[in-house]
C-alpha cells in the first residue's frame, strides 16, 4: 500500500522552542513562584526540549510576572545541550540579559508601526534603528542573537502587512549576522498560503541560518500553518505549554500553538523532535492545577 508523505520537503527532524515560561507565564495574572518556574523549565529540559525561552527582561512594574528574571536564571540548573533564551525590548533589557545566565537574547521588532508604538512607545523605523544597538550590546556580552519580526502576517490595528516590508526587515537583520531569526504571526491572522509564500522566501534568504516561526492559534489554523511552513523549508517552531500566552490585543483569542499538539503532529508525520509528548503534557497539567483553570490545549487532557 502506498503511504502518503510530505515528499522531499519534509525534514527528518524539527526543533520546537518552548516559549511558555516567557510568553505564556507573563500573560497570567496570578504570579507564578520562582520555584515553580524553575521546576517547569527543568522538567521541560528533561522531557527533551532543547530550546527554552525562559524569561523576558522588561520593566518589573509593567510585567510583574517577569520581575524574577535574574533570580530565576541564577537558580536554574541548566542542562547540557539546552539553549536558554530571554526576550529584550530595549538596550536596558539586553544589558540585563548579558549580566544573567541566558545563552541567547531575542531582539524583536514589529512590522506594524501602530503595534510597535503600543508595545514599545516607538515607531517601527526608530525601533529598527535601536535594534542594531541592541545587537551590538548582545555581541559585547557574548550572547547569541535571535532577531525577530512581529506581526509579520497582519496587525489588529493596521490589517495586512506588506510582504515587502517584512522581507526588508529580514534583510536588515541578516546584515547584523544573528544566530537565528524568528518570524511571528503575533495576532494569528496568517493562513497556510500566506505562511507558505512568505516563509519560503525567508528560508531562501536565510540559507542555513535557523528560522523559527512563532504561530498563534487565534483562528484555529496554528497547526495547519505549521505544516505549510514545514513544506516551505522551515524546521524551527515556537510553541507554548497548553497553548498559554498569545496576543493581548485580540481579546478572547486563543494563544500560541500548544507544545503537546505540535509534538504530536510531528510524531504523526514521522518527523523527530527528541521530546516526549507525555512528559510535556504532565508539565501542562501541573500548571493547570496551580492556575485553577483549563488551558486551551487538548492533548494534555488525554491521560
Amino acid at each position: 500500500m502506498n503511504r502518503f508523505t510530505l515528499g522531499e520537503a519534509a525534514p527528518s527532524r524539527v526543533v520546537i522552542r518552548e516559549v511558555g515560561p516567557r510568553d505564556g507565564f507573563q500573560a497570567e495574572d496570578v504570579i507564578i513562584p520562582t520555584d515553580m518556574k524553575r521546576k517547569v523549565i527543568g522538567d521541560l529540559a528533561r522531557a527533551g526540549i532543547t530550546h527554552i525561552q525562559a524569561v523576558s527582561f522588561v520593566h518589573p512594574k509593567r510585567v510583574p510576572q517577569m520581575a524574577d528574571a535574574e533570580r530565576l536564571m541564577e537558580s536554574l540548573e541548566k542542562q547540557p545541550g539546552v539553549v536558554y533564551s530571554g526576550l529584550a525590548l530595549n538596550p536596558a533589557g539586553v544589558k540585563r540579559a548579558g549580566a544573567s545566565r541566558v545563552d541567547a537574547v531575542e531582539v524583536s521588532i514589529s512590522a506594524s508601526d501602530s503595534h510597535s508604538r503600543k508595545n514599545t512607545g516607538m515607531g517601527r523605523d526608530e525601533a529598527m534603528a535601536q535594534a542594531g544597538d541592541m545587537i551590538a550590546l548582545a555581541r559585547d556580552a557574548n550572547l547569541d542573537v535571535i532577531a525577530g519580526v512581529q506581526c509579520a502576517f497582519g496587525c489588529a490595528y493596521e490589517g495586512g502587512i506588506p510582504e515587502k516590508r517584512v522581507l526588508k526587515m529580514v534583510e536588515a537583520f541578516l546584515a547584523h549576522s544573528p544566530q537565528a531569526l524568528c518570524i511571528a504571526d503575533t495576532t494569528g491572522m496568517a493562513g497556510p498560503l500566506e505562511v507558505g509564500g512568505l516563509m519560503s522566501r525567508i528560508a531562501s534568504m536565510a540559507g542555513d541560518l535557523p528560522v523559527f516561526l512563532h504561530l498563534h492559534d487565534t483562528r484555529g489554523l496554528g497547526l495547519v500553518n505549521m505544516t505549510a511552513a514545514i513544506m516551505s523549508g522551515i524546521h524551527h517552531f515556537d510553541a507554548s505549554l497548553g497553548g498559554m500566552g498569545g496576543c493581548p490585543f485580540v481579546p478572547g483569542a486563543a494563544g500560541n500553538i500548544p507544545t503537546e499538539e505540535a509534538l504530536y503532529l510531528m510524531e504523526r508525520l514521522g518527523i523527530a523532535t527528541g521530546a516526549a509528548v507525555d512528559q510535556v503534557a504532565a508539565c501542562t497539567r501541573a500548571l493547570e492545577t496551580f492556575l485553577r483553570r483549563i488551558l486551551p490545549g487538548r492533548i494534555h487532557r488525554l491521560k
